[in-house]
């Protein structure tokens, strides 16, 4: 069930709502004015409407009118007028900068910046009704009058453009809604739209984690981080407001209020952007969808690359609440050969479960830094979980309202039972790093960042701001807080984090939440990791088997296959989780699998520094490895796992194999070798590890003998498979290579190593 009401707590908030009620007044952009080639400034004109009741052939409509203000004193202008900013961050990319809020400009900077440079290389011409712009990969019209941007790329080709009242069509010169803004009659703020073309065959992606289909055209996307509860529903614990299209460009749109993306679910030809503030701030990127990442993500950082234990297995339930539980999952993970590198605790190390006080349970565990030592000999590293919430039967409860690090309502009281500790308060912000220190000098490694959905809207927040601009916010100040801590004192920044905004990617990891043991479920959490790929973040696990019950053993085999060819592998969920309370069958595959991801041990890493240093996913959809393919337009149940490996997992019970579309070239099956002919469908076997992975024909991946924990690993072993469907001899070595000047790797240091050709 969704609950569209506003009124209760924690719901989502679309922004678009308001652009379609009677009452409300409209302001829709008419032309530009006085505009400064020199400073690329102007001022946007608007014209008053309202939405009048149009009754005819018994049907009830409620088209524009021009409409005069009834206002005393008579102070208010029908046709107001803004200023606007046109800058480039880059070569490819324009910023449209605007502000309803009847004040100056400003810099416009924020935590989800990391950069705010502007080229000066752009040509700027005057033409007739109007300006262009021009640098070597974008051409920039801005006509008066009507207004419109009208964007092009370096050859010509328009990419899209902003909409007027005139590009309107529809019978009742509503549609499609134009470049406007609103000001509502129940609180008189101002929420923004910016309504752009969309052209026939135009797909879009992105929007965060979105569970929805991977194809967004035709579905109005709402950004309002929330606990979805799941991962079969619109609600997102990962909006991002980024997408990109299919015909050369994305789009950034720089706040933290609340948005709705409307991508044609309205009206055909428009896409839209309602944004819940009276700032307009507007990135245009042009490029390939792999530049158009390179570039989102210099705007908005990086990933810093995790430590290469945190590529290991993660074994985890919940919950884990006593040392003896703790060490015998070690003990059974090495009884059973089970590779694994983390084992994760959830919420029942502190004395009452879920009660986080940053403190082990005394009862419990007896010598926590011990146990921790001891595991950390065995190649174990210890992830504990936390939240930022507390109840008030929490020891914690009284000192963080009494030091004033919860968010307060407009009262100055707390707006829920819960004390919300508020990360906008430096002090509430250090307060909460020197309880994970404490933890974290004890030996744990990572911290469970958890929740961070439930910032509230009638909040106050330190930083001044409302719940409005705070809500979204609140996960990318909770990243960086744990983040920030975590680096300090292992110099390892690992976190695994439920929520995120953008520029959260700067903070690794994020996983899928609390997903569905079902197939379904599984479906979904591969089409949440994509769109997320597809945002700039390049890492992303999921709970392997599903969460909310005891994964069935069918999806869990499945599942297992999905997690081997995913950045990080977790398994987490209701109980029991570990794979040796599973049938021997099972345990048999799950060893095979585990055996497997950490022979691709050297090949993940290397794809990862890769990955990370150019904003790319992981695990990446079809179409950002191969735009020019239209089959791999709306592909989402198969994926590329870096570079060189294609995955399609299988998605239902007891299935023998399945449909995969193979890109142009050779591919061949990873583990069979056979061979199979790109540009088509094949029906193909699935492999003994219950799921189908092929290497594009001329790849070198790299591997290692498996081993039970990366620390364990003898890279002595490393080995590059070539996969090549002919013999080639590399000059000056008995041995048989590929040309390893492609794979940017140094002749000297590999010549020591074996090569093994896969034909």
């Amino acid at each position: 069930m969704k609950i569209e009401n506003y009124d209760y707590l924690g719901q989502q908030i679309d922004i678009s709502k308001h652009f379609y009620s009677i009452g409300n007044t409209y302001y829709n952009i008419s032309e530009m004015t006085d505009f400064n080639l020199d400073t690329m400034m102007g001022n946007i004109k608007f014209t008053r409407h309202e939405r009048k009741g149009r009754m005819a052939f018994n049907m009830y409509t409620c088209p524009f009118e021009d409409s005069q203000s009834w206002a005393f004193p008579p102070a208010y202008s029908d046709t107001p007028s803004y200023p606007i900013r046109i800058s480039f961050p880059a070569e490819n990319i324009v910023r449209i900068y605007t502000s309803y809020s009847n004040l100056p400009l400003d810099d416009h900077d924020s935590l989800m910046l990391e950069n705010n440079n502007e080229i000066n290389s752009v040509k700027k011409e005057a033409i007739e009704n109007g300006v262009r712009f021009t640098t070597k990969a974008l051409e920039v019209e801005i006509k008066f009058s009507p207004f419109s941007i009208i964007i092009r790329d370096k050859d010509g080709k328009i990419l899209t453009k902003t909409l007027n009242s005139e590009d309107g069509k529809c019978l009742l010169n509503c549609n499609p809604l134009p470049f406007s803004y609103v000001r509502t009659v129940s609180d008189l703020k101002k929420y923004a739209a910016a309504s752009f073309s969309v052209f026939p065959n135009e797909h879009f992606y992105g929007c965060g984690e979105s569970f929805t289909k991977l194809d967004k055209t035709g579905q109005k996307v709402v950004l309002w981080t929330k606990d979805a509860h799941g991962v079969q529903s619109q609600d997102m614990y990962k909006p991002i407001p980024f997408y990109m299209s299919s015909r050369g460009y994305g789009i950034f749109t720089h706040t933290s209020a609340p948005v709705t993306f409307d991508f044609g679910y309205n009206y055909q030809e428009a896409q839209t952007i309602f944004i819940g503030e009276e700032d307009v701030d507007l990135f245009v990127i042009a490029g390939t969808p792999k530049e158009i990442l390179e570039s989102y993500t210099e705007i908005t950082g990086k990933s810093q690359v995790p430590p290469l234990w945190s590529f290991g297995l993660w074994m985890s339930r919940i919950t884990y609440e006593s040392e003896s539980q703790v060490r015998e999952v070690a003990a059974k993970l090495k009884e059973y050969e089970i590779p694994c590198d983390v084992i994760h605790l959830d919420t029942g190390w502190f004395e009452h479960d879920w009660r986080c006080d940053y403190q082990f349970s005394h009862s419990r565990f007896d010598d926590p830094e011990k146990m921790i030592q001891d595991l950390k000999g065995d190649g174990y590293h210890i992830c504990l979980w936390q939240l930022p919430y507390f109840t008030p039967n929490n020891v914690l409860y009284k000192e963080v309202v009494e030091n004033e690090f919860a968010v307060v309502n407009s009262d100055g009281r707390l707006p829920t039972d819960d004390a919300i500790l508020d990360f906008s308060n430096p002090e509430a912000v250090k307060w909460y790093q020197n309880k994970l220190k404490q933890l974290l000098e004890l030996g744990v490694s990572a911290i469970k960042v958890d929740f961070g959905e439930a910032a509230p809207l009638n909040g106050v927040f330190h930083s001044g701001k409302s719940g409005m601009l705070e809500h979204n916010l609140y996960p990318l100040r909770y990243n960086k807080a744990a983040s920030d801590i975590i680096k300090e004192v292992t110099g390892e920044p690992v976190i695994w984090a439920r929520s995120a905004w953008a520029g959260s990617q700067r903070y690794p990891l994020h996983w899928g939440g609390d997903a569905e043991n079902t197939n379904m479920g599984m479906l979904a959490s591969l089409r949440g990791g994509l769109s997320f790929g597809m945002s700039g973040f390049t890492y992303w696990s999921h709970d392997v088997g599903g969460f909310v019950q005891k994964s069935p053993e069918e999806i869990y085999k499945r599942w297992g296959f999905m997690g081997i060819f995913t950045s990080h592998m977790r398994c987490h969920g209701a109980p029991p989780k570990e794979p040796w309370c599973y049938s021997k069958e099972f345990l048999e595959l799950f060893r095979k699998q585990l055996n497997f991801r950490y022979r691709l041990m050297p090949y993940i890493y290397a794809q990862s520094i890769k990955s990370a240093e150019k904003g790319y996913p992981m695990m990446r959809a079809m179409f950002l490895e191969f735009p020019g393919d239209k089959n791999c337009l709306e592909l989402e149940d198969q994926y590329m796992f870096g570079d060189n490996i294609l995955v399609a997992p299988l998605f239902e019970d007891n299935a023998k194999g399945r449909d995969v579309y193979l890109p142009s070239g050779k591919w061949m099956d990873i583990l069979s070798k056979k061979c199979y002919e790109g540009e088509r469908w094949h029906t193909i076997p699935a492999g003994e590890l219950c799921g189908i992975a092929l290497v594009k024909e001329g790849s070198v991946i790299p591997m290692v003998d498996p081993a039970l924990s990366t620390s364990k690993i003898d890279w002595d072993t490393l080995t590059y498979h070539w996969f090549t469907v002919e013999k080639n001899k590399f000059s000056g070595i008995g041995i048989e290579y590929p040309d390893f000047r492609a794979f940017n790797l140094d002749k000297s240091a590999i010549s020591k190593y074996k090569v093994i050709v896969e034909k």
